[in-house]
């Protein structure tokens, strides 16, 4: 799935990405694994805003449930630098027959600050998110 619409918010607790930027998958088998890979480029209203991105499996964390996965920064007061993010996480779902969605959430450092996904450089960029299957 591909998102490039730039997602925004103050929020210091996890929100969703964006409805679009997330992937079902239905394992085949319990013993199967699956492999999400995930990527986004990311900016903040301040040079001292910070971006925690992470992945969930439904409602489920599987990151940090303080830093996520991932933490990017900016140039101290260049609102316009961006961090490239790139999510990668082996998960043992140990269901099958059931879809389960993968999905980005991310969130800001600090409610004064402005954090962003899908923004590079002063445009909207292009993130994506992949699930693959992976048998035992």
């Amino acid at each position: 799935a591909t998102d490039s619409t730039s997602r925004s918010t103050t929020s210091t607790s996890f929100v969703t990405a964006s409805n679009t930027l997330s992937v079902n998958i239905t394992p085949s088998s319990t013993s199967n694994k699956i492999l999400v890979l995930a990527q986004s480029n990311t900016n903040s209203s301040s040079g001292a805003g910070y971006q925690y991105i992470t992945l969930f499996r439904d409602s489920t964390n599987l990151g940090d449930s303080s830093n996520g996965m991932n933490v990017a920064s900016n140039v101290t007061g260049v609102q316009t630098s961006y961090t490239p993010v790139s999510l990668k996480f082996l998960d043992s779902p140990n269901t099958s027959g059931s879809a389960i969605t993968y999905q980005v959430y991310f969130r800001s450092n600090s409610a004064s600050y402005t954090a962003r996904i899908n923004r590079g450089g002063g445009t909207d960029t292009v993130a994506s998110i992949i699930a693959m299957e992976i048998g035992a």
